[in-house]
């Protein structure tokens, strides 16, 4: 819904330079704004669009001074803040769901529904599975028997919940997410006769996950091979990653697109794990501590470090071989000039060459 300049400002709280009649009708980055868009300035390096963006308005902070092309300013308190405060006003509603089961539906013996569900069309229920109040299950899921879905949860389109797996409270599976996938479990075996065999060592553990966790698409958490996988309460698991078997995370942990976490690690509570990073099996990763992106992380790291590189390392020792380049570049100069001044010298002491 529309707003104009003035009662924006009004409900940030912050006050106005410039036109204050104009309406904004949408949210944008200050290089892609046009009329009627609202943006922010919170990163100095962005300070030069603001000279050229064409948006009608601007989030800047109170004290912010420089040349600007826009119709208005906003002066606020925290750009960043109040441009996140501002998306609620203008982001579409979101969907709701009426209760209750679509016809195409398939629930098997014994499934217990809660309170005001709903089951949306082609979602697949097996036997003994149990679906908390005011759970939402979108088109084609697939939930194993004896699953377990807590109160208040939101499951999109095409998830796989497998057999015996345990979700908390308002948990949010997004599109594509497989939970309870048998982990990477294999033994070689050589019989009397010389002949090879790869067996597949059965994975008979389940996953749980704890209360208020949000998974992004296409991520996979392997079931344990006996015991529990199990992924702790507040955790936030982005896009595209993999948890092997016996993987356990602690609570309010954060785990970036493309990581891969090997099978039995053991991930400490407040940890954050940034995108492509790879964690080796049965190493333990303490509470606190970052790994960076595209780190290689073969070793237990401590509670609160920050490791980087692959093999990953502390922060201040891999910024330190950062370093080393220029340094190698520096002594070659120096040996040159120690060289050339040799010769010099050389030349001085034998006057006849």
């Amino acid at each position: 819904m529309a707003q104009t300049i003035a009662q924006l400002a009004a409900w940030l709280k912050g006050s106005v330079e410039g036109d204050a009649t104009e309406e904004i009708v949408a949210l944008s980055a200050l290089d892609d704004a046009r009329l009627g868009d609202v943006s922010f300035l919170s990163n100095p390096r962005y300070e030069p669009l603001m000279a050229h963006t064409r948006a009608s308005a601007v989030l800047v902070g109170t004290d912010w001074q420089g040349a600007w092309s826009c119709r208005a300013l906003i002066r606020v308190d925290n750009p960043n803040t109040a441009f996140a405060a501002l998306a609620t006003l203008f982001c579409p509603k979101p969907v709701t769901r009426q209760p209750g089961i679509h016809p195409t539906a398939v629930l098997g013996e014994g499934v217990c529904i809660g309170r005001d569900v709903f089951i949306g069309p082609y979602v697949v229920i097996d036997d003994q599975a149990h679906i908390g109040d005011r759970t939402r299950i979108e088109a084609q899921c697939w939930i194993g028997a004896n699953a377990r879905i807590g109160c208040d949860g939101l499951v999109y389109p095409q998830v796989t919940i497998r057999e015996g797996c345990l979700i908390g409270d308002r948990v949010i599976l997004h599109s594509g997410v497989r939970i309870g996938s048998d982990g990477y479990g294999y033994a070689v075996e050589q019989d009397a006769g010389g002949a090879v065999r790869v067996e597949k060592i059965p994975q008979m553990g389940i996953v749980e996950l704890g209360d208020d966790v949000e998974i992004g698409a296409n991520t996979t958490i392997d079931r344990a091979r006996f015991g529990r996988t199990r992924i702790g309460h507040s955790v936030k698991i982005d896009n595209l990653v993999q948890i092997g078997h016996n993987v356990q995370v602690g609570d309010m942990s954060g785990i970036v697109a493309q990581t891969g976490v090997a099978g039995s690690a053991k991930i400490g509570s407040g940890v954050m794990i940034w995108a492509q990073a790879g964690i080796a099996g049965h190493i333990t990763i303490g509470d606190r501590a970052q790994v960076g992106p595209q780190a290689g992380v073969s070793k237990d790291v401590p509670p609160g470090e920050f490791v980087l590189g692959a093999p990953a390392q502390s922060k201040r020792a891999f910024v330190a071989t950062l370093a080393v380049p220029r340094q190698i570049e520096r002594l070659k100069k120096q040996v040159a000039d120690l060289e050339s001044r040799l010769v010099a010298i050389a030349k001085m002491e034998k006057p006849g060459e």
